[in-house]
């Protein structure tokens, strides 16, 4: 069996990255980061501040450089920003460096989630369920060309889908049969 690596989870907005990523985490006993709480601790403000003050360049500048030393974790559960895999350095580093889940949930289930959620700073358009539409769209062959495995997340329970993960984790043997 191979050493347990870093595990992340990749997927858009509400697909449930860090409600997942911190029962997996102890599940398997492993420190768990959520990236974007990472990312708002380095820059003093919440990520939607930053946005709306620097724009999307420099907030992906400042993810790409947590996203680098992150996975540079050997053992650890990651959940990260929707947008991660924009860039090529991070899907790189994350599929090199660890195990990567993709939470795929459809469009319609993400808005059913996040209709009333204010501080998705993507998400604060006129057509929230078309701009899903649209991530989704332009995201899904980044996040499948990222990740070593996809979970449909539907609407399993959290415990469900924790479940779902370490079993794929297990047949891949990166965790030990429980």
């Amino acid at each position: 069996m191979r050493q347990i690596s870093n595990i992340a989870l990749i997927g858009l907005p509400g697909s449930g990255k860090s409600t997942v990523g911190r029962q997996l985490a102890r599940r398997l006993q492993l420190p768990f980061f959520d990236s974007d709480h990472v990312i708002e601790q380095q820059l003093g403000c919440s990520i939607r501040e930053y946005f709306e003050r620097e724009g999307e360049d420099r907030f992906r500048d400042v993810e790409e450089a947590v996203i680098d030393q992150l996975t540079q974790n050997p053992k650890c559960v990651l959940s990260t920003g929707g947008g991660v895999v924009l860039r090529p350095a991070n899907r790189q580093h994350l599929h090199e460096r660890g195990q990567v889940v993709y939470l795929n949930s459809s469009p319609d289930e993400l808005f059913r989630r996040l209709r009333h959620d204010v501080n998705r700073p993507l998400l604060q358009v006129a057509d929230p369920l078309g701009r899903l539409r649209d991530l989704h769209t332009l995201r899904d062959p980044l996040y499948r060309e990222t990740a070593h495995f996809t979970i449909e997340t539907g609407r399993p329970s959290v415990a469900t889908l924790v479940n779902m993960i370490v079993m794929q984790l297990e047949l891949a043997g990166v965790v030990p049969s429980s």
